[in-house]
């Protein structure tokens, strides 16, 4: 081999380490750049899996939350829907007493809310007719039992006694003005109850309005009973 072969044979192999070398340099960095890309791809997948455990948490949270307030809802819907049933039943059952008892309640509440003893009491059409009369005269006599005197005993004992008493009470009612209800002629479309008028001015002492006044009231105990409810 000649000197100029050498030479060649010399350059080709430095060539050849000098590419093995770079080629080793390239292969190692390759790998760095391979790690540290898998290395970074896994840290984003644990991010990107970590923010998706916790969206997926907030969100079942979220669900949980809207599915107790709708249960909640349809509870205190079903609850007021049987509260509603039970008023409306206590005013089925205000309506339909027997006569005597009717009547009864009623005067009873004629005479706590009569102001002046003058005034006219309107009826529902049916209770009208049915009794409205009797409230108006069992009232009327209690008034005047109030402020009449007592006759004694002898005389009241006696029909001449029971007549001259009906005439005490009714001059006692001229004189006090007092115990002059009166039956109007007009009727009004309530189920039960009564409206008090005094000129201008009404009571409204129809069961309805009743009810729904006390209702607020009576709600939390009926709920009590009901449910067990003691919020």
């Amino acid at each position: 081999m000649d000197g100029m072969e050498k030479i060649t044979a010399r350059i080709q192999e430095d060539a050849d380490r000098e590419i093995a070398a770079m080629n080793a340099q390239t292969d190692g960095q390759i790998a760095a750049l391979q790690a540290q890309a898998q290395a970074q791809a896994e840290q984003e997948r644990q991010t990107i899996l970590a923010r998706g455990q916790r969206a997926a948490a907030e969100r079942l949270e979220r669900l949980k939350s809207a599915a107790q307030m709708e249960r909640r809802k349809l509870e205190l819907a079903a609850k007021q829907e049987v509260l509603s049933e039970a008023f409306d039943q206590a005013l089925e059952r205000l309506c339909t007493l027997p006569d005597e008892e009717y009547i009864q309640l009623l005067t009873a509440l004629v005479l706590r809310a009569v102001t002046t003893g003058r005034e006219q009491l309107i009826f529902s059409q049916k209770d009208r007719s049915r009794i409205g009369k009797a409230v108006v005269v069992a009232a009327n006599e209690a008034l005047v039992k109030e402020v009449a005197p007592e006759l004694p005993d002898s005389l009241t004992d006696s029909k001449v006694g029971a007549f001259l008493g009906k005439m005490v009470n009714s001059a006692t009612a001229q004189i006090t003005g007092t115990g002059l209800l009166t039956l109007s002629e007009e009727t009004r479309p309530i189920r039960g109850g009564f409206i008090l008028v005094d000129g201008p001015v009404e009571v409204n002492c129809s069961f309805e309005a009743m009810l729904r006044l006390q209702r607020e009231k009576l709600e939390k105990p009926a709920a009590e009973i009901l449910f067990g409810d003691r919020r």
